[in-house]
């Protein structure tokens, strides 16, 4: 029996980051950084740092909908970085680190809508949720050294520092979610 895969497209700061906690996910077979939501054609890393391009440094993230649903995808997003933040995330400041829900269906656009209205009603955060939702664009991947960043990269000061703590986190939060290894 064939598996249908789905994508969901995910920005919310530095794509290292978000790349490294969802990798570990079961049901997540491939997690690809890279830029979305600009108007520069087939952009670099360089450009989109600059803050010029319109981007935003994103995950595309293909998963089993049979063993994680999006929703699963979005309890970790919204768990793995401050979504109150407009344009940053910790020391990462411009619109390339924007958060965002670029949605590939209806049904995906209800379900962040839905999400961001409760995490709103419940008080989970101090401040209203920024997160943009709109509709996926083309999706373009970063340079191959940005592939598998954190894992081959881990003794990086960046990745101790700023992505492990990540990791760790979505770890032990949702340990149910998590593959071994």
């Amino acid at each position: 029996m064939d598996t249908q895969q789905e994508v969901a497209t995910l920005a919310g700061g530095c794509f290292w980051c978000l790349e490294a906690v969802f990798r570990q996910l079961h049901g997540v077979s491939k997690v690809v950084s890279g830029f979305i939501g600009g108007q520069l054609t087939d952009p670099s890393y360089k450009q989109v740092c600059g803050g010029m391009t319109g981007h935003a440094e994103a995950v595309q993230v293909t998963f089993d909908p049979n063993v994680i649903a999006f929703g699963d995808l979005l309890e970790v997003f919204f768990a793995s970085h401050n979504p109150t933040t407009l344009n940053r995330q910790g020391n990462d400041i411009g619109t390339q680190y924007r958060s965002g829900v670029f949605y590939h269906s209806d049904a995906q656009r209800m379900t962040a809508e839905q999400f961001i209205a409760g995490l709103n009603a419940r008080g989970e955060w101090p401040d209203p949720v920024v997160t943009e939702v709109t509709p996926a664009s083309r999706f373009y991947p970063a340079e191959n050294y940005h592939q598998d960043y954190f894992a081959n990269n881990t003794r990086q000061p960046y990745c101790q520092l700023v992505v492990l703590p990540k990791v760790l986190k979505v770890r032990q939060r949702f340990a149910k979610k998590v593959s071994a290894g």
